[in-house]
């Protein structure tokens, strides 16, 4: 095992872990000062910034539209709070049991997924981690960016609407656009601390503005009865389960990336406690709270309007006066910031550090992100719902859910949650496997990779799939694509590391 000591600290009773003075490895191709695991004594992280950070993550534009549109898909406010709470439930599971290594050793995501991917094999699930987070900044700034430009439009009239167009948007679009991507980097470039102080306030600001905008729908609908009688029209029979589990495993998958960078965050807790108990609140209790406040006011607006306006922006903008849509304005620009901050643009610039330690560093992998979430052209993924909500997320979900089981499966159950910290960083460790990479991991990886997404179909002319999915026995699994991935996953990777480790041939383990 590696020359570790124990934090040592009065009054802390865990097992944190942290290395021994002057063993910080020094090998450039794995190691730098964002990977080097954080020390116990700079592990402040309290509860209350654990649930800070998931009020402010919760608390944006597309999980309001994620829960409306349930409403939207004909589920009643009952169906759509029970579906989404219990999807935060099912995905609290794994993001407290990936999330237990930041505490006790103090690294990041890429960092812990080389213990069983290998030190190199570790850039595999990081890519995928980031690509996926790329392209949600840029989805996300691209909507908040919208959000900006549909009020400040209603503000000044409808002049900014008519303004000349460039690329086939208005000139002032663009601007929103911009100002509001600048804005994302300026925060995060000062470092992580500066995020956690930003969460703290932006959490409960967030929250009134949420709670502000029921009260005006209310008031609009004539009292929340309206709001609460809105029929299913599924039911609870043969049309609402066909409904249930594929919205069910989005839910799920929407927060499937947090669950294996949660350690980004987890590395600054305080201890086991903080990250437990301020997860346990911040989750499912406040996205359960938001769902239920946006499936209310998408009722209300149903009941005022005619027909569901599941998009929040388009509803604020149906205010009269110019202080309500201004505090929109403000809303919108808060929450979107806070949940594209933390979730999109952390964990790929931990992750992209990961992949080249010597030239990138955790400011410089967060210009990175910002430049690629502006390249993919996020403009185009979110002109078609059914690529950018449906086939998007269900192909996410089951990748991740993929890695997420080779994870919890190496750390709690092969290993028992003990790792050889400063192996971590060394080529000559028990991570180095074969050149870099373990062979169970990926393996594991791509059976668990086919079996979760190799189903994934398409209604004709609404995704890139086939109707009858790209491979027709495995289609009955495509709906329940995160749980089959990280399922099937943990299993395979799981025999195969005992198998490993019976072996008289195995090269060295931890």
């Amino acid at each position: 095992m590696t020359d570790t000591v124990p934090s040592g600290r009065p009054g802390i009773s865990d097992d944190r872990a942290e290395l021994a003075p002057g063993t910080a490895p020094a090998d450039p191709r794995f190691v730098n000062d964002d990977l080097l695991p954080v020390p116990v004594a700079e592990r402040r992280w309290t509860t209350y910034n654990f649930t800070a950070l998931w009020v402010g993550m919760a608390h944006n534009i597309p999980s309001w539209m994620l829960a409306s549109g349930l409403i939207a898909l004909g589920m009643d406010w009952k169906q759509a709070v029970l579906t989404i709470a219990l999807a935060n439930v099912v995905v609290l599971v794994p993001m407290l049991l990936t999330g237990h290594a930041g505490p006790k050793y103090g690294i990041p995501f890429p960092v812990l997924a080389r213990a069983s991917f290998g030190l190199r094999g570790a850039n595999l699930p990081a890519l995928i981690r980031a690509g996926v987070a790329c392209a949600w900044f840029g989805i996300q700034t691209w909507i908040g960016g919208q959000g900006v430009f549909i009020l400040l439009d209603k503000v000044f009239g409808g002049s900014w609407a008519e303004a000349s167009r460039v690329g086939g948007q208005p000139w002032t679009l663009w601007l929103c656009f911009v100002l509001f991507w600048a804005l994302e980097l300026a925060i995060i470039y000062r470092g992580m601390d500066a995020l956690r102080r930003f969460e703290n306030w932006a959490a409960p600001f967030v929250i009134v503005g949420a709670l502000v905008l029921l009260g005006w729908i209310a008031v609009k609908a004539g009292g929340l009865g309206p709001l609460l009688d809105q029929p299913s029209r599924l039911g609870w029979g043969a049309d609402f389960w066909p409904v249930f589990f594929p919205a069910l495993m989005g839910m799920i998958a929407f927060w499937a990336t947090l669950s294996l960078n949660i350690p980004d965050f987890t590395r600054f807790g305080a201890g086991q406690r903080s990250q437990v108990l301020g997860q346990t609140l911040g989750l499912p209790t406040t996205m359960t709270l938001f769902a239920l406040l946006s499936v209310l006011v998408t009722s209300g607006s149903q009941a005022v309007y005619g027909a569901p306006v599941w998009d929040p922006v388009a509803l604020a903008a149906k205010a009269d006066s110019v202080f309500g849509l201004l505090f929109a304005l403000v809303t919108v620009l808060v929450a979107t910031l806070s949940v594209n901050i933390a979730a999109n643009v952390v964990s790929p610039a931990y992750d992209l550090v990961n992949l080249a330690p010597k030239l990138v560093n955790f400011r410089t992998g967060a210009l990175i992100t910002g430049v690629v979430g502006v390249l993919i052209m996020p403009w185009k993924l979110t002109a078609t719902p059914e690529l950018y909500i449906f086939t998007w997320l269900g192909l996410v979900g089951g990748l991740l859910g993929t890695v997420a089981g080779i994870l919890i499966a190496d750390y709690w159950i092969v290993r028992r949650t003990a790792l050889d910290l400063e192996g971590l960083y060394r080529a000559d460790g028990p991570y180095w496997y074969r050149g870099g990479w373990n062979p169970a991991a990926v393996l594991a990886f791509a059976v668990g990779g086919v079996l979760a997404v190799g189903g994934s179909h398409s209604a004709p002319g609404t995704g890139p799939f086939p109707e009858g999915g790209l491979v027709p026995f495995l289609k009955p699994l495509a709906d329940y694509g995160w749980a089959v991935g990280l399922a099937a996953s943990l299993l395979l990777y799981t025999a195969l590391m005992r198998r490993r480790s019976a072996s008289p041939s195995s090269s060295r383990s931890s």
